[in-house]
């Protein structure tokens, strides 16, 4: 089979890891790295050999042939880039969030039906064992009807993370801490109990005015479409380190807690007539260093990608999905304005 070529836009931590994972799996390699920053060719981590671009337009005036566009640039910049790697004939992986903006978003969806190519939006955490197991119990009423649902999420980013003069904590790269820090979680959110409505939400900034454009910490509280009521708590000014990314679940025959600092455990399972099942470890954290985020997944992502191209598998975040999610972090956001 002729292997699936991928360029990469954007060779930061995560960028680096979409690289890495590509240049070994099966069936795959990178063709081309496009970033800004022309440092980057000198990373340990840059592949041996490849093209190296300035700008994605540049990249497409070359004669390099690609399958697959990688977009793992600052949040704003998805979208425009997405559309240029669809109108150029790829197809495309955004990373999280799609965008900032649902109906920029809304085009990336437009471009992809008008030109017949795949969006493929990265939602890693989707792919842990205990995220499934609760889409599970939740799906086939395991649990019953649904009353409550609340999410926490408390993590920890301080000046270590929020560099002067760099994207993140601003307002037009960056967009806030729904959108670069906990996506993934609303995600898990939407996915498994879906669409929210009757928001109501409080923000705040505690001790990140000297290095963010938003507020650090809110909550807020909804209905879901489908049924029952939720919350979701959230800050990033923990002290030191991440202490929780947490979902507990109340419903009619039962209560679980999926817990952890990466919701990547099982704290409670209290169901009528049911055997809580052994479930197989989650992957560890992405490590960024002093700083860790979600589950250390990409490597499904890029097999669904691969599957998918090849015929075997349809998408597991597709760009509707991508496009809700933010759909429902600007609503939260504008909830407290």
């Amino acid at each position: 089979m002729t292997k699936i070529r991928f360029a990469i836009c954007g060779f930061g931590h995560i960028g680096r890891r979409h690289a890495t994972i590509v240049e070994g799996y099966p069936g795959t390699e990178v063709v081309a790295i496009i970033d800004p920053n022309t440092a980057v060719q000198s990373h340990e981590l840059y592949p041996t050999g490849i093209p190296y671009f300035e700008r994605l337009e540049d990249f497409h005036a070359s004669d390099i042939e690609v399958d697959v566009v990688t977009v793992a640039t600052p949040n704003s910049l998805h979208v425009p880039l997405a559309i240029q790697a669809l109108d150029n004939g790829s197809h495309v992986i955004i990373e999280k969030p799609m965008g900032i903006s649902s109906i920029e978003c809304e085009s990336v969806l437009f471009k992809a039906l008008n030109v017949h190519k795949h969006v493929f939006v990265v939602k890693q955490n989707r792919y842990s064992p205990p995220s499934q197991w609760l889409k599970k119990i939740v799906d086939e009423k395991i649990i019953g009807d649904v009353y409550m649902v609340q999410v926490n999420c408390y993590w920890n980013r301080d000046d270590r993370y929020y560099e002067k003069g760099g994207w993140k904590g601003t307002m037009k790269y960056d967009g806030g801490v729904l959108y670069t820090q906990f996506s993934h979680f609303v995600d898990i959110m939407f996915w498994v109990f879906g669409d929210i409505t009757d928001i109501k939400t409080n923000v705040h900034n505690f001790n990140h005015t000297e290095n963010t454009e938003f507020s650090d910490s809110g909550n807020s509280v909804f209905k879901f479409v489908n049924g029952g009521m939720g919350s979701i708590n959230f800050s990033t000014s923990v002290w030191n380190t991440n202490m929780e990314s947490s979902i507990t679940v109340v419903g009619s025959k039962g209560s679980v807690k999926v817990g952890g600092q990466y919701m990547n455990k099982i704290e409670y399972c209290h169901i009528e007539n049911y055997e809580m099942p052994t479930l197989p470890p989650t992957n560890p954290p992405n490590d960024y260093g002093p700083f860790k985020g979600s589950a250390a997944n990409h490597h499904y992502v890029i097999e669904n990608v691969v599957n998918t191209i090849n015929g075997a598998d349809t998408i597991t975040a597709n760009a509707l999905e991508g496009l809700k999610v933010v759909d429902m972090i600007e609503r939260i956001y504008k909830a407290a304005e």
